[in-house]
Parts: C-alpha cells; sequence; structure tokens
C-alpha cells in the first residue's frame, strides 16, 4: 500500500474518549499509504482515547473544527467508541464538517459507533452499511440498510463493526480514498438537511 494515496489529504474528526486502536491503526495505516493525515477536533491541545472502558494515551489534535475547511481534504475518517460519536453528534459544527465531504462526493469511513454521526447528519437514509450491532436499529431508524459484515462499501462510504475488523477496514478505506471522489456519494447526500432531530436511540 506505500504510496497509494501520496498527496491525499485525509481529515480524522475525533473528540475525547474515542477507541484508541480504531483511531491508531487506520491514522497509521493511512500514513503508511501516503497519505497527510490530520486530527480534527472540537477542541484545541489533546483528545482521551479510550481501550474500552479504560482510560488510553492522548492524541494531539491538529486542528479543530473552526480551523479545518472540508475542502481541504480529500477524504474523512471517524473512529468510535461510544462517548466520542455521541458528542460529535451532539455538535452541529462537526455535522455540518461531515455534510461537506458527503455532498462533495468525497470518500469517507467510518467504524463501530461512528455511523450515529451519520444518522443526525441526515446521510444515513438510502445507505448500506454496517456498525456496532448495538446500534443497528439506531441505522434503520434513520433509513439505512443495516448489514451484520466486517466491512462495507457503499459508493464511497466505508463502514465496519469493531476493532476486529480493522484489517479489512483500513483495505478497503485505502482503495476507496485512492479512488478518489464518488459521484453517486454527492447525488446520495445533496439532500442532507441541515439540521436534523437525532434518530431515536437505544440504550447500550
Amino acid at each position: 500500500m506505500a504510496n497509494e494515496l501520496r498527496g491525499k489529504k485525509v481529515a480524522i474528526l475525533a473528540a475525547d474518549f474515542f477507541e484508541q486502536v480504531e483511531l491508531i491503526k487506520p491514522r497509521d495505516a493511512l500514513k503508511e499509504a501516503g497519505a497527510a493525515v490530520k486530527i480534527v477536533s472540537l477542541k484545541s491541545g489533546e483528545i482521551q482515547g479510550m481501550n474500552h472502558a479504560d482510560k488510553g494515551d492522548k492524541v494531539d489534535v491538529d486542528l479543530t473544527l473552526d480551523e479545518a475547511n472540508a475542502e481541504d481534504f480529500d477524504a474523512l475518517m471517524i473512529p468510535g467508541g461510544t462517548m466520542n460519536p455521541d458528542t460529535l453528534r451532539s455538535t452541529d459544527e462537526a455535522l455540518e464538517f461531515v455534510r461537506e465531504f458527503f455532498r462533495a462526493g468525497k470518500p469517507a469511513a467510518l467504524i463501530c459507533h461512528a455511523p450515529w454521526v451519520l444518522a443526525d447528519a441526515g446521510l444515513a437514509r438510502g445507505r448500506r452499511l454496517t456498525s456496532w450491532p448495538a446500534i443497528q436499529t439506531d441505522m434503520r431508524n434513520a433509513g439505512a440498510e443495516w448489514v451484520d459484515e466486517e466491512v462495507v462499501v457503499d459508493n464511497g462510504l466505508v463502514t465496519s463493526r469493531k476493532p476486529d475488523d480493522i484489517p479489512a477496514f483500513n483495505r478497503k478505506m485505502i482503495e476507496e480514498f485512492g479512488e478518489g471522489k464518488h459521484k453517486q456519494q454527492a447525488e446520495k447526500s445533496r439532500e442532507a438537511p441541515q439540521r436534523e432531530m437525532a434518530a431515536p436511540t437505544l440504550e447500550t
């Protein structure tokens, strides 16, 4: 995969309490493939990683949402955890940042609970995807076709369920990011609202 993504710029959108392995391993795979990767978050400084229920390492933030511009990036990646995507989907600036990638047809890769963000951004409807199994009802309520597979690709959108899926997730992520913009991604996302009520969620 060396240099497969040379010249590509990738934003990793994350907040405190992201699942550490779901950020670090995809980030490292992207860098190994030649991509320039920036961590984008709600605040400057550092964000806290988690190893399931235990605190892990902190990661330096490169850009805050106020500083970041989706136009400057070729692709988007969002790691999981529970609290990280829950914070992102509750933040209007984060939702609009994600919508900008989809409206432009840029590829995106989300793992575990991260597809929650798509539900609240109005981007899940009509998409075939997977996620952490406990939120499958949320995804279906948001209009997605949810499937139980290690990695799912739908016109530039890559999703996986959990840390065990990361090898397959990384391969497909790099493949889709290398292909560049997907016209159907933009077409499916054109009707995404500026603001949308959150989809119903389950207690997990």
